[in-house]
């Protein structure tokens, strides 16, 4: 069971990308936990993610977070696949940065 964190400015925006990642794990029965959360949450979410993929709009934070887990894979989601909302491709994305392909 995987753990995918995904951050964003307020948690908001990336529960509908969420959402459509589950049906596409569902789908493919990968099994894992992926959640939208706010940069502010990341100390509490973070220790027990697998990977941790930051929203274009706190792309900035990527060197501050990547230091803060430096045990940890850490990654922007694309901006083509974000504003297409591509639950999908970023699992797929994810899967890839996990090894889990």
């Amino acid at each position: 069971m995987r753990n995918i964190v995904l951050i964003c400015s307020a948690g908001m925006s990336t529960s509908m990308l969420v959402k459509r990642m589950q049906d596409a794990a569902a789908q493919e029965g990968y099994e894992a936990i992926i959640g939208a959360y706010s940069v502010s949450e990341i100390s509490k979410v973070g220790p027990s993610a697998d990977i941790i993929l930051l929203g274009p709009q706190v792309r900035f934070q990527l060197a501050s977070i990547k230091k803060q887990f430096p045990n940890k894979i850490v990654d922007t989601i694309a901006m083509q696949d974000y504003g297409r909302m591509d639950g999908p491709k970023v699992l797929k994305t994810a899967k890839e940065l996990l090894g889990d392909n």
